[in-house]
């Protein structure tokens, strides 16, 4: 075999592992699928956004299931009665089937940019790093499509949602 050909030959196999390792990566990473993801919840935030009063009804229904995504510490401290707590770091297939029962479940989410006045168990995040734009994409890349989010920004001591928690438990 001549030198050009042994470099053709190791170059092309080396072009083989790289596709390889390129496929195996994809497996664990697919920034295309998630844009996709992304553009997708987009379309669709708009039209599953409740009013507090839906939202509301919408809790006291047994056909939606009510979950929290924030830190379990600070779920601990305040959440809705009722909710579900799975922290949005520990979302995965198994985890989320513990939580959620099928697919087709419709889901209520909230998050700390729903509420002031709790600045310790809802602290709020920039708004292009709001929980509920991040559980909406996760959820959906997990195949759950029935969301729905809590629409206003509620000052704890006004909101008419139910809380519990041990913050309130404190003087």
């Amino acid at each position: 075999m001549t030198f050009k050909k042994s470099i053709v030959m190791a170059l092309g196999l080396f072009c083989l592992h790289l596709s390889a390792e390129s496929t195996k990566q994809k497996q664990f990473f697919d920034y295309s699928k998630f844009e996709k993801i992304v553009l997708e919840a987009k379309a669709q935030r708009d039209k599953t956004r409740l009013t507090e009063k839906q939202f509301l009804s919408a809790m006291k229904s047994d056909s939606y299931i009510l979950l929290d995504a924030r830190s379990h510490k600070n779920f601990l401290l305040r959440h809705l009665e009722g909710a579900k707590n799975l922290p949005l770091t520990e979302f995965t297939e198994e985890n989320l089937k513990k939580v959620i029962p099928t697919k087709k479940s419709k889901i209520l989410i909230y998050c700390n940019n729903n509420f002031t006045g709790s600045p310790i168990s809802f602290a709020s995040k920039m708004a292009p790093a709001s929980l509920n734009i991040t559980t909406q994409v996760h959820l959906r890349a997990y195949g759950y499509d029935h969301i729905y989010e809590l629409e206003p920004t509620r000052d704890v001591k006004a909101s008419i949602l139910p809380f519990v928690g041990q913050e309130l438990k404190s003087p």
